[in-house]
C-alpha cells in the first residue's frame, strides 16, 4: 500500500515511470498534511497558559482533524486503485460486439469512480478548512503559521484533486453525470479559494 511507504519510498515511486502514485494520490496526501498540521496546532494549545478559554474546543478539533487525516490517507490508495481499475478495463478484449460493449461499460464505470474519488478529496479538503480557520483563531499563536500552511495545503489538496476529476470527466459519456460533476467542481474551486483567502487574512504576525 502506498500509504504505508516511508516518505523517501513514496517520493521515489512518485518520481518513477509508474503512473501511480500520481496527482490524485498527491492531492490526498496534501489533505492529510493539512489535517495533521491542524491537529498539531490544537495539541500545542492543550494545557497552555493564556488559552484557558479554548481548552474545551481543542479535544474536538484534535478528534475531527485526526479523522480527516485518516480518511485522506485511505484516499491515497483509493486514487491509485481507481486508476488501476480503469487500466484493467482498458485492457479488456474487444474482439466482437459483445466484448466491445462490455469493455465500454467497464471503462465508463471505472472512469466515473476515478472522478468520484478525487471529488471526495476536494469536498473533504474544503470542509476541513472550517476547523483550520478555528485553529488559526483559537490556537497557540506561536504555531499560527502552521495553521496558515494547513489552509494552503487544504486549498492545494482541493484544487489538485479537482484537476484529476476534470481529466477523468473527459472519458465519460454520461452527459448528465458530467454536467452535474462539472458544476460541483466549479463551485468547490470558487469556495476553496475564497476560504483560503478568508483564513489567511486572520493570520496576524
Amino acid at each position: 500500500m502506498l500509504a504505508q511507504k516511508s516518505v523517501i519510498e513514496f517520493l521515489n515511486e512518485t518520481a518513477s515511470n509508474s503512473p501511480v502514485p500520481g496527482g490524485g494520490s498527491i492531492a490526498a496526501l496534501s489533505g492529510a498534511i493539512s489535517a495533521a498540521l491542524t491537529e498539531m496546532v490544537a495539541n500545542l494549545t492543550v494545557g497552555k497558559k493564556g488559552y484557558e478559554d479554548v481548552q474545551k474546543d481543542m479535544p474536538k478539533i484534535i478528534d475531527t482533524a485526526g479523522k480527516y487525516k485518516e480518511s485522506f490517507v485511505r484516499d491515497i490508495d483509493k486514487d491509485a486503485e481507481s486508476f488501476n481499475e480503469f487500466m484493467k478495463a482498458l485492457k479488456m478484449p474487444k474482439n466482437n460486439e459483445e466484448e466491445i460493449r462490455t469493455r465500454k461499460a467497464a471503462m465508463e464505470k471505472a472512469s466515473k469512480e476515478a472522478a468520484l474519488v478525487p471529488l471526495k478529496v476536494a469536498k473533504d479538503a474544503l470542509s476541513l478548512m472550517d476547523i483550520v480557520e478555528e485553529i488559526v483563531l483559537k490556537g497557540n499563536k506561536n504555531a499560527i503559521t502552521d495553521g496558515a500552511v494547513a489552509a494552503m495545503m487544504a486549498r492545494t489538496a482541493a484544487l489538485s484533486a479537482l484537476y484529476n476529476v476534470k481529466i477523468n470527466l473527459l472519458s465519460i459519456k454520461d452527459e448528465n453525470f458530467v454536467s452535474e460533476i462539472s458544476k460541483e467542481v466549479s463551485d468547490i474551486e470558487k469556495a476553496v479559494c475564497k476560504r483560503e483567502e478568508e483564513i489567511l487574512k486572520k493570520v496576524v504576525l
